[in-house]
């Protein structure tokens, strides 16, 4: 029996598995930013299509990815302030490089580029990070979870017929239902009024004055 033990085995152990989720979460990330001179571009960005059991696991593994990078940009953000624009090299760089302002920008963004280690260790890989930190944590900066969803495809896959879903990014083309089709109206035809005999009637008045 398997009491308390969460998470799913896949037919893998745990270093193939952990591989296999990295592998996925990079693709995952990598596909929101899409080059349009790719030919072998993804079709819709932030989605990729897996088995149901895959996408169910591979979701908080996705969502605390994109926790760490929400967490990195308020320390960026605290450091802008004491940030310089100087070229680095230049003697104005050098003047801030041994002023107070460099001590209290270094000690505000180092738990960013803690997180953003944190964060290639988990992925192992430089453009996932970037698109993770630069792009996903401004999307979901007022979001406070649920970054991603899971929706399953009527199609089986080929082979095995496993159950198909994809798994998504919230925010872009969200899912909006459709209000429901009301029956068309159908309005009452007029009754048609039904035509006087005036003629008849006044000949038969004429036909009495002459008798």
């Amino acid at each position: 029996m398997r009491h308390r033990v969460s998470g799913r085995k896949l037919g893998r152990n745990a270093s193939h598995r952990k591989a296999m989720f990295r592998n996925m979460a990079a693709s995952l990330i990598k596909t929101v930013r899409i080059d349009e001179d790719d030919p072998q571009r993804p079709k819709v960005a932030g989605r990729i299509v897996t088995t149901v059991p895959k996408a169910k696991e591979l979701r908080p593994f996705v969502e605390k990815l994109v926790t760490l990078a929400r967490s990195a940009a308020a320390h960026e953000s605290a450091a802008a302030e004491f940030e310089s624009d100087a070229e680095k090299g230049t003697d104005e760089w050098k003047t801030w490089r041994s002023s107070d302002k460099w001590q209290q920008w270094s000690q505000q963004i180092a738990p960013a580029v803690a997180l953003r280690r944190r964060a290639f260790s988990m992925l192992r890989d430089k453009d996932a990070v970037s698109i993770l930190f630069d792009e996903l944590a401004e999307r979901f900066a007022d979001r406070p979870g649920g970054y991603t969803r899971i929706v399953k495809l009527p199609n089986v896959r080929l082979g095995d017929a496993g159950a198909q879903a994809l798994i998504e990014f919230v925010g872009e083309r969200d899912r909006v239902k459709s209000a429901k089709r009301a029956a068309p109206v159908v309005e009452d035809e007029p009754t048609p009024v039904a035509e006087t005999s005036e003629p008849a009637e006044s000949e038969a008045s004429a036909e009495k004055t002459e008798e």
